[in-house]
């Protein structure tokens, strides 16, 4: 039940990610077709923060998917539980540092709620609403993380491993 919750949100959040790449298309043609109609529709704000929301969606979906780019130098030297332990232990690491990057940006956009912060484009949106995607985005690949270091624990094959690729071969 847990385990198809998880895998669920990860693939909710790859989906989103897609809706806002294909929403940026859109907010760009509508800005192209308003410009050519006499109409000053300004989407350059609008897309930077689709961009960036996509960019966090995508964290613990491609994650899970074995995309990020991993260097596994040390990692592939070792075999059984010395690298099982190494695998765990930098999922746990770096759920660590996200976690704490995720923390502060949940303060970030707490500060703009507070102080009523605005973009300064024509839209003027309110600031904590693409960095909610931000602060959302980082909590999902903190999940992410410990999900994935309680599973190696328990003996299971990372789910990033089904998209290694090796660069160079011996």
């Amino acid at each position: 039940m847990i385990r198809r919750t998880l895998d669920a949100l990860y693939l909710w959040s790859g989906a989103a990610a897609a809706v806002l790449l294909a929403l940026i298309a859109v907010a760009i043609i509508v800005q192209v077709a308003g410009r050519s109609l006499g109409y000053v529709v300004d989407s350059t704000e609008i897309a930077g923060f689709f961009m960036a929301a996509s960019s966090f969606f995508a964290l613990a979906h491609t994650f899970k998917r074995g995309t990020h780019v991993r260097v596994t130098l040390l990692v592939e030297r070792l075999t059984g539980g010395g690298r099982r332990l190494l695998e765990a232990w930098c999922c746990l690491a770096a759920a660590g540092f996200v976690g704490f990057l995720a923390w502060w940006a949940l303060d970030l956009v707490a500060q703009s709620w507070r102080f009523g912060d605005i973009s300064p484009g024509l839209l003027a949106i309110p600031f904590w609403i693409p960095q909610a995607a931000m602060a959302f985005g980082l909590l999902l690949l903190t999940l992410a993380l410990v999900d994935e270091a309680v599973g190696i624990v328990r003996g299971r094959e990372p789910a990033y491993a089904s998209g290694e690729d090796t660069a160079l071969d011996d």
